[in-house]
């Protein structure tokens, strides 16, 4: 028997074409691996990303993963299974990183909401504009006034 491993396309395309013999799901103390058998291999599943043993810490979310790939029956081995031994690693990472991404989509919508009131009021008939020289006229008034009021703070 050939053993080696299996990702989860390859196994989705053995399940459709019928070929797969048997799934073993394996304890192991930090979760659960499955082992899939087809003609005369014998291979675990990987994780996509790092190419190891896939595990899954609770055993009912790998009955719903087999379940999903068509996979409804199964053998088990919990022999080297400690319940409750598979803790969640703590990721703060990812605390942080949900946190700015609500910032970002909070300031995102803010921003939206302004572009649209800028537009409304600029199709607005009713919008008095001003022009720019008398923007320019009324800015020199403030540069202005700033410029006295330092004075008379520094005395």
């Amino acid at each position: 028997m050939t053993t080696g491993t299996i990702d989860h396309a390859t196994l989705s395309t053995l399940v459709e074409a019928g070929t797969v013999r048997r799934a073993h799901v394996v304890g192991h103390p930090e979760g659960w691996s499955v082992e899939i058998r087809y003609g005369k291999n014998q291979r675990t599943l990987i994780a996509q990303r790092s190419r190891h043993a896939r595990l899954f810490r609770r055993l009912d979310t790998l009955v719903s993963y087999l379940k999903d790939v068509g996979i409804a029956e199964f053998d088990v081995d919990a022999a080297a299974h400690e319940p409750g031994s598979a803790k969640a690693p703590a990721r703060p990472d990812r605390a942080e990183a949900l946190r700015k991404a609500h910032e970002a989509a909070a300031y995102d919508a803010w921003f939206r909401e302004e572009i649209q009131k800028a537009l409304d009021e600029a199709d607005d008939p009713n919008t008095v504009w001003v022009s720019h020289e008398e923007a320019e006229a009324d800015m020199e008034r403030q540069r202005i006034d700033l410029l006295a009021r330092i004075r008379h703070a520094e005395k």
